[in-house]
């Protein structure tokens, strides 16, 4: 049985951030067979399930770049619009423009919205701190690591205040404790500046580890196999039981939903 969070009733309307009733498939290939769940705002919500099961398209249904076969995404209760929303991405491969120095490469955004320079200064100043690249600025993407690049394109991401900041798997080519580092820099700064964040992942423990919310989907046709509150205060500790039971929890339900090998 499906664990849910119940959807918001009218009174509280005005804490979603995003709501999403859709359905999607490419000609006779189901990809999402009904997906219907709501984000709230500042919500850190994870989206986890097995690879292959549609969670890069649905990021794309969400930013408004691909219009469902059924059903609708709304923004601030408005069908969403990437003209109209201000929607960041954050891809699995760094998305660094190559010509540009780490200061510019986060000010992109911003100069793009015509924010007056000198606060264009101060926030980019600002972030370069809390994603731990002072000293950087003046660098160009050739010149630093895979995972500073990464921290670029996050740092671009939260700087202009997005209305949703969209994350598919933007730490699944690092390594481990890369990785669990930037893990931990991303809490630090949705923490400090807020922001409505969709983190697509396949790893458990990452979901687990970052989300306010964790929504597991099966495999393609992708459905909602559990949408769970986590509450475990923060810092968490992976190696809590109550932090293995989740994890164990959502483990269960995702091998439960995968098609037999047998063929039968």
């Amino acid at each position: 049985m499906m664990a849910t969070l119940p959807r918001p009733r009218d009174a509280a309307a005005r804490e979603v951030k995003v709501d999403v009733d859709i359905a999607h498939s490419f000609g006779a290939l189901c990809v999402h067979d009904g997906l219907q769940f709501a984000v709230r705002e500042n919500e850190f919500l994870c989206l986890c399930g097995p690879s292959g099961c549609g969670k890069t398209t649905l990021l794309d249904i969400l930013a408004g770049l691909l219009k469902p076969t059924r059903g609708r995404v709304l923004v601030h209760g408005e069908p969403v619009d990437p003209k109209r929303h201000n929607i960041s991405f954050v891809f699995q491969e760094p998305s660094t423009l190559p010509w540009l120095t780490v200061r510019n490469n986060v000010a992109v955004g911003l100069r793009i919205k015509k924010r007056p320079e000198a606060e264009v200064r101060r926030v980019v100043d600002d972030i370069l701190g809390v994603v731990n690249l002072r000293g950087y600025e003046d660098y160009y993407p050739h010149q630093i690591s895979g995972g500073m690049k990464q921290r670029v394109a996050i740092a671009r991401a939260f700087a202009t205040d997005a209305d949703v900041i969209l994350m598919d798997e933007p730490f699944v080519s690092l390594d481990q404790p890369t990785r669990e580092r930037m893990q931990a820099e991303v809490l630090s700064i949705w923490e400090r500046k807020k922001g409505t964040i969709i983190f697509v992942t396949h790893n458990l423990e990452e979901a687990v580890f970052l989300g306010d919310r964790t929504i597991v989907l099966s495999a393609k046709p992708a459905r909602i196999l559990a949408d769970v509150p986590i509450t475990l205060p923060r810092p968490r500790n992976t190696l809590s039981p109550e932090f293995m039971r989740l994890r164990t929890q959502f483990a269960s339900l995702l091998n439960s939903a995968l098609p037999s090998r047998s063929g039968r």
